[in-house]
């Protein structure tokens, strides 16, 4: 059965389940927790006060990467109306983008309303155009070149550390995962370290996956998209960015100021 990454999230909920977890805390699942100030393009989504389609209200969370001082990238789906359907505008009474806080319990980096948001039209792919500019957090670059088979990925995220009783964590977590296929628009992972099964989970949506060992710096080739429950040992479907990389930077510089 394969999870959908933007889970629904009350406030309830998420106070149970952190008094029942237990164990080590290893999200993204099989990962491990991101030293401060490392990886500070990456952005956590909260939503607020989401319509359902019976009326009522729901919260939830995507994870994310600052791509230019005012644009975040992360996955299509996270922004959805009632009715489940992409909607190009924050669907929540309230979204905020949390950047270049490692730990979302401390003060660093900065807390900003998303304003609009842009669906790219062939990929599971959003842009959110922040309330304002980030000038002191370094955005990761857009790869405009797909990855290669066995190339070594890495992801970031606040996701969950499992499927089960799913909650996002209050820490910015990575792991590696290696590239084992490409299509038009997905591009499919296996987990590498710290683990075969180091893989994203819920609220790990619109993640980050990047080389690391590109020249220029850290390359973004694609963003959590879906994959079967975690942690596995499966295929995870990510979606590409490199081949709609003319549309991200066409929509950034259309969308200045």
């Amino acid at each position: 059965m394969r999870r959908t990454l933007a889970f629904l999230l009350t406030p309830l909920a998420c106070a149970a389940l952190a008094l029942t977890a237990a164990g080590p805390a290893h999200a993204i699942a099989n990962g491990e927790e991101v030293p401060d100030g490392q990886y500070r393009f990456s952005v956590k989504l909260t939503m607020t006060g989401i319509p359902t389609a019976g009326g009522g209200k729901r919260n939830s969370a995507c994870s994310g990467a600052l791509i230019a001082p005012r644009w975040v990238i992360t996955a299509g789906h996270c922004f959805r109306d009632a009715n489940n359907v992409r909607v190009e505008y924050p669907v929540a009474d309230l979204t905020t983008a949390t950047v270049g806080r490692t730990d979302l319990t401390g003060t660093g980096g900065h807390e900003l309303t998303v304003v609009a948001v842009r669906q790219s039209p062939t990929a599971d792919v959003s842009l959110a155009r922040l309330e304002a500019q980030v000038y002191d957090v370094r955005p990761l670059r857009v790869a405009t070149r797909a990855p290669e088979i066995g190339d070594i990925v890495r992801v970031t995220g606040y996701g969950s550390t499992t499927s089960t009783n799913p909650a996002p964590v209050t820490h910015l977590r990575t792991g590696q995962m290696t590239v084992v296929s490409l299509t038009d628009s997905v591009t499919g992972l296996t987990g590498y370290a710290p683990a075969p099964s180091t893989t994203p989970c819920p609220y790990d949506s619109g993640g980050p996956f990047f080389l690391e060992d590109r020249r220029g710096g850290p390359a973004l080739v694609s963003v959590v998209s879906n994959g079967p429950s975690c942690p596995h040992t499966q295929v995870e479907s990510s979606a590409r960015v490199d081949d709609i990389a003319g549309w991200i930077y066409r929509t950034v510089l259309d969308n200045r100021g």
